[in-house]
């Protein structure tokens, strides 16, 4: 049976965010969901969050696929997991808008720099699909590179925010659909 991890950001992902809905949906179909939820949301701590995700996966049965799904600061944090010698390797991870490493929020910069291996995230997964917004104010459209480096397949949706409850993201059903079809998968060949 395939199981989800979802990894909140900054300020957690509850009240109607559609991560919360995400989880709630999988849950009702019978699936495997851990959402973790990480201490001092406002204030996070890179080490701290780490070993909470490293009890998570240590709790997740190897018995079948699974499927990652993180946002914003949880999308720097997995990066940071998947640079772990001992990282698990999964079968799905969808990235949806990691900040910019040039912001100067105090509480992002905690979680940079990143790693330097690149090939990381082609790696960690089996398949990977990161989306980005044009207009994402934690990630402006001039610093949309910096994840581009990471050659994994990239979505593009214009002018989407920060893809969160203030730019309109309660319930998603594409990303539901995306979690449960395994549908819009770039092959490798293509990149």
């Amino acid at each position: 049976m395939t199981s989800y991890l979802v990894l909140h950001g900054l300020g957690g992902s509850t009240d109607g965010h559609w991560q919360e809905w995400l989880t709630r949906e999988l849950r009702k179909r019978g699936k495997r969901v851990w959402f973790p939820q990480f201490p001092q949301w406002d204030h996070p701590d890179k080490e701290t969050w780490l070993n909470c995700l490293d009890e998570t996966i240590n709790e997740i049965p190897d018995d079948g696929p699974l499927v990652v799904i993180t946002h914003s600061l949880g999308c720097i944090l997995w990066i940071h997991y998947a640079s772990q010698r001992n990282a698990r390797k999964v079968d799905q991870l969808i990235m949806v808008c990691p900040p910019s490493n040039q912001l100067e929020q105090e509480e992002i910069q905690k979680f940079f720099p990143l790693p330097a291996d690149k090939i990381l995230l082609r790696t960690i997964a089996q398949k990977s699909l990161l989306i980005l917004s044009t207009n994402d104010p934690f990630l402006p459209q001039g610093e949309l590179q910096q994840y581009f480096d990471y050659h994994i397949p990239c979505l593009i949706l214009p002018g989407q925010g920060h893809i969160n409850i203030q730019s309109g993201y309660g319930a998603w059903p594409w990303m539901l659909h995306l979690c449960l079809e395994d549908v819009m998968w770039i092959p490798d060949s293509q990149m």
